[in-house]
């Protein structure tokens, strides 16, 4: 499985989310494809007021303040 982390540097949000979708990836095997969306207009257009965002088969998980428990279940076969 793998799960899309769009950040940009310097987002102290980001942080936190990266930490919080590492935790989940401790009790779910996935992989973790970052992008940073200063470096992708078309990312960077959809996504810059809603970093950090974690998107699953196209679809966005969760974006903003991340929580443990809605990852989990979204991310949870």
């Amino acid at each position: 499985m793998i799960i899309k982390f769009y950040s940009k540097p310097d987002c102290g949000l980001c942080i936190e989310g990266l930490h919080t979708l590492k935790i989940v990836q401790e009790d779910i095997d996935f992989t973790i494809e970052h992008y940073n969306i200063e470096e992708d207009d078309e990312a960077h257009e959809k996504y810059m007021l809603m970093i950090p965002v974690v998107e699953y088969n196209g679809n966005v998980v969760q974006y903003g303040q991340l929580d443990y428990a809605t990852l989990y279940e979204a991310l949870v076969d």
